[in-house]
């Protein structure tokens, strides 16, 4: 005899439970899962925000590759600011962990003040204050003329721009400096110990014992900190609009101008699709070469 499937009756603790998470539900199929699809549907129309969307197949991502200057241009300033900011602010966020790591007199209150400008990432004041900081006649520039150095042009010159950009991007290094902490803490000290006995140096712990116990960690930040970066756009259009000459003008701005000042949204559909493809490659790439660096205590 074949043993009958137990029929699941929902009790009111079921219902309760449904009725608590289904704002989550309605604001995540409102607000991201039909943007998404609706997004993807688009960037196959000539869609003006006025009018009726127009089915034109591959059109906009025709346009997009062969006759779209100015998205070669995002393209390049996107992953040159990607190569910049990334590396970075790892290697930024590592240094200040390692440096945090100890024991000291006020050490809560240093790591408190690390953090704080994580706080207010991406943040337009933030990038206000960053723009009268670097202006001709900021902040920075009147310390270098103090010192009787000459004036730099950080957001007038096309060679300068994008660096200052970037360098706010990596000012911004205190969620990566905790995770970083939090991992160091967390790596067993008496591997360092048998590496002392052993005559090794703080260098060559360093190297061989604490970044390969913090690994995962690192490629975690690694993957969060390059989609970010992709997606930047409050710093390039609060700071320089895109310029000087389209030095600072990513993908992300591309993206604006053509929905929002050109309301020509089936194209920025079609770009914002060319942006979530790159992300989703970087990140599969990133993926298949962790197995050759990224070490899990818990593999032996």
């Amino acid at each position: 005899m074949t043993k009958a499937k137990k029929i699941h009756h929902f009790t009111k603790r079921d219902y309760s439970a449904f009725i608590y998470l289904l704002p989550w539900i309605l604001g995540m199929l409102i607000f991201q899962l039909y943007p998404f699809l609706s997004s993807l549907v688009y960037s196959f129309c000539n869609y003006k925000i006025t009018g009726t969307p127009e089915f034109c197949g591959l059109n906009n991502y025709i346009q997009l590759f062969t006759t779209d200057n100015e998205f070669w241009n995002s393209l390049m300033v996107t992953l040159v600011y990607t190569l910049y900011t990334v590396p970075g602010k790892l290697v930024m966020a590592l240094a200040v962990a390692v440096f945090l790591n100890r024991n000291i007199r006020g050490i809560n209150l240093i790591r408190t003040l690390y953090y704080i400008p994580s706080l207010f990432g991406g943040s337009v004041a933030v990038a206000l204050l960053w723009k009268v900081m670097f202006m001709d006649t900021g902040v920075i520039n009147s310390i270098l003329n103090t010192l009787h150095l000459p004036s730099v042009q950080w957001l007038g010159d096309p060679s300068q721009a994008l660096r200052t950009i970037c360098m706010l991007e990596i000012w911004q290094f205190g969620s990566s400096m905790v995770m970083f902490l939090a991992a160091l803490k967390n790596v067993p000290g008496d591997l360092y110990e048998a590496a002392e006995i052993d005559g090794a140096g703080k260098v060559r712990m360093f190297f061989s014992i604490t970044i390969p116990q913090i690994t995962p960690i690192i490629f975690f930040n690694l993957i969060m900190q390059t989609i970010q970066a992709l997606q930047n756009f409050t710093s390039a259009f609060v700071i320089t609009d895109g310029g000087p000459m389209k030095a600072t003008y990513v993908l992300g701005m591309k993206l604006y101008k053509e929905g929002f000042s050109y309301f020509k949204m089936g194209y920025a559909s079609a770009i914002s699709w060319i942006i979530f493809i790159i992300i989703m490659v970087i990140t599969m790439v990133l993926f298949s070469s962790s197995t050759k660096w990224v070490f899990y205590s818990d593999e032996g």
